[in-house]
């Protein structure tokens, strides 16, 4: 017999009160923090996400600048994002992110505190009345290898969150493999974009790189090339 849910028949169980967070967003529309008091966005859900990061100049494979090291996931749904989640009622939204933080990395965050420094920017999806808040927080290397150790350790691994990896910040010998080729991925609301910013907003990358990277596309291989690897 066929398990319901994996028919796609919209079965949710105790995902059905959020799980419309997750669809996609056709539009969002950058807020100033001045602004979140309008009465246009009372009612509006929170959600609060971190972007953990060191600097490097490490080489990959001796060849490739790494720029930093940075922290995402996988996600329970398929996508890749960044640690964080919906801010509860009577939360505030620091409060809210280090509890995201603590249950899905099993970050430190009395060593480790999100603050108010670390914030980067605000986005607003109209369709779904959801606040997207972004943070970045910079840690040594060492710590940063803590972090990816212990997160598996965390209360939500295997669940919300299935998996911590760091992502190739350079583009290969044909152009794309690498970096551009990360950026194909699927990435839940606008977490690309929050990447692509943030990478900017820290001086990792300028916008001309970032503007490279994202006009990417795969080099085909020529006749001649198939040929000889179907006959290998």
């Amino acid at each position: 017999m066929t398990d319901m849910a994996e028919t796609g028949d919209g079965s949710w169980g105790h995902l059905a009160e959020t799980e419309h967070f997750g669809r996609a967003c056709t539009k969002y529309v950058l807020v100033p923090k001045a602004d979140l008091g309008l009465p246009k966005y009372c009612g509006s859900t929170h959600a609060g996400h971190c972007l953990i990061f060191s600097r490097t100049e490490e080489k990959i494979f001796g060849i490739y600048q790494a720029r930093a090291l940075i922290l995402m996931q996988l996600r329970f749904d398929g996508y890749m994002g960044f640690p964080g989640g919906i801010i509860n009622d009577g939360e505030d939204i620091l409060s809210g992110l280090n509890r995201e933080l603590f249950e899905e990395m099993n970050l430190d965050v009395l060593k480790h505190p999100v603050k108010e420094d670390h914030y980067v920017i605000t986005h607003w999806c109209p369709s779904k009345k959801l606040f997207l808040h972004f943070y970045a927080l910079e840690v040594s290397i060492d710590e940063l290898k803590v972090i990816e150790a212990e997160a598996i350790k965390a209360h939500d691994f295997g669940t919300e969150t299935l998996g911590t990896f760091r992502l190739p910040l350079y583009t290969m010998g044909d152009g794309y493999r690498g970096f551009p080729a990360f950026l194909s991925h699927s990435y839940v609301g606008n977490a690309r974009e929050q990447l692509l910013y943030t990478l900017q907003h820290l001086s990792i990358m300028t916008s001309e790189e970032i503007d490279k990277v994202v006009g990417a596309r795969p080099v085909q291989m020529s006749i001649e090339e198939n040929e000889e690897e179907t006959h290998m």
